[in-house]
């Protein structure tokens, strides 16, 4: 068995992972900005360990896990966030005795790039949003918005190449933001600091989100899975919180096997798609190259991404997973409760109904009276402690608001 370092242990992927490789075996530590994480609080951990910030003090975050490597002394590590891989990836090439079961870092870096990924999706023949890309930031964003305008139709979305980038002073986050009119795109195209592009300004695809999850190892695929979202946080898109696994179409697998063999990936990644309502055509919106919030699912499904994983790294044969359970439902509790909170809250939603979503009242419903074979994500029976801490930290959260 082995000694697993899992990064950013305040995150339910991190939970997920440590629950799947501790009741293998193996021996689980888990690092974090939070002196009480998420993942620091399952049985399956055997210690957790406090760092610095590492989007406020990158450097400082590097000596910790320099000591870290030291004392604990582990075979694998596994980062969780697009904060904490590239900082990690950056470390490798100085840790030979250390696997990071990811791809080189040029790949990840790659895939990393939305701007690059659409482009080389262009080029495999996926479809990929009717899109304008700003390599600068324009002196005049009316003049921009013009350009933008005369090749694209509002609803638009504003996405950064990059999400996280590191300069001198710390990581820089970006988000998507979504455009419905041209005062906005000029305000957005303003507002966002050079650092932030280039910028990939895309037309709106009207329809559901579709994930595809994948573990490639040198280049054999050894696991697929698919998920719906049934409910997000907030309420018109971001995080599942809801969600159902499904059957994997074959056109996803086709077009998340391209991408990932292009880039010749070894490790797990999520390709987002979001099919056209209209037209049924899935458009490629990103791919996540490392675990996912809802990786439970995966697990509660019949596919234990976190320890095929492990195993393909440390030099096992592990067999393909080809056949999952459909028609598992995993709930996130905590997240369900925000996301009825902001329907409640934003106006009257119970009367004025979105037309993406169902009515506040039937999502209220269902809630309420959950299907009977609904997994709680956080909630095990036999590992109570992550969500009695959850639930702590969630209702000191209410009473701060």
């Amino acid at each position: 068995m082995a000694t697993i370092l899992i990064s950013d242990g305040e995150q339910r992927s991190a939970l997920a992972a440590t629950r799947s490789l501790g009741r293998a075996g193996h021996h689980v530590t888990v690092l974090s900005t939070e002196r009480r994480p998420l993942a620091g609080a399952s049985r399956y951990c055997r210690g957790s360990l406090h760092h610095p910030d590492p989007t406020a003090d990158p450097a400082g975050y590097r000596r910790f896990l320099e000591q870290a490597f030291r004392d604990v002394a582990p075979e694998i590590v596994l980062p969780m966030t697009d904060v904490s891989a590239p900082i990690m990836l950056a470390m490798r090439p100085s840790h030979p005795e250390l696997v990071i079961p990811f791809p080189s870092q040029e790949s990840y870096e790659a895939i990393s790039d939305k701007a690059g990924l659409m482009a080389a999706a262009h080029e495999l023949g996926i479809p990929v949003p009717r899109q304008v890309v700003l390599d600068h930031r324009p002196e005049d964003g009316c003049g921009a918005a013009d350009r933008i305008l005369a090749e694209l139709h509002l609803p638009v979305v504003v996405k950064p190449a990059r999400s996280a980038v590191e300069g001198d002073e710390g990581t820089q986050r970006f988000s998507v933001t979504m455009i419905p009119d041209r005062e906005s795109l000029e305000d957005t195209v303003r507002a966002h600091p050079e650092a932030a592009y280039p910028l990939l300004i895309q037309e709106r695809i009207q329809g559901p989100g579709m994930g595809v999850f994948a573990l490639f190892w040198e280049g054999v695929p050894l696991a697929w899975f698919a998920h719906r979202r049934l409910r997000e946080k907030p309420p018109t898109g971001g995080v599942s919180v809801y969600r159902e696994s499904v059957p994997l179409r074959e056109d996803l697998k086709d077009y998340a096997s391209r991408l990932l063999s292009h880039f010749g990936w070894s490790g797990v990644a999520m390709v987002e798609f979001k099919k056209d309502e209209a037209t049924g055509t899935p458009y490629l919106m990103e791919i996540n190259g490392r675990f996912w919030g809802s990786l439970q699912l995966a697990l509660d499904a019949g596919v234990d991404f976190p320890r095929l994983l492990v195993e393909a790294a440390l030099g096992g044969n592990p067999e393909p997973i080809t056949e999952y359970r459909t028609g598992v439902r995993s709930r996130w509790l905590w997240g369900e409760v925000d996301h009825l909170l902001a329907r409640l809250r934003r106006g009257g939603e119970l009367r004025r109904p979105h037309p993406e979503l169902p009515s506040a009242m039937s999502a209220l419903g269902t809630f309420l009276v959950p299907r009977l074979r609904d997994r709680l994500e956080v909630m095990r029976l036999g590992d109570p402690g992550p969500f009695l801490r959850e639930a702590a930290e969630w209702l000191g959260e209410l009473r701060g608001r």
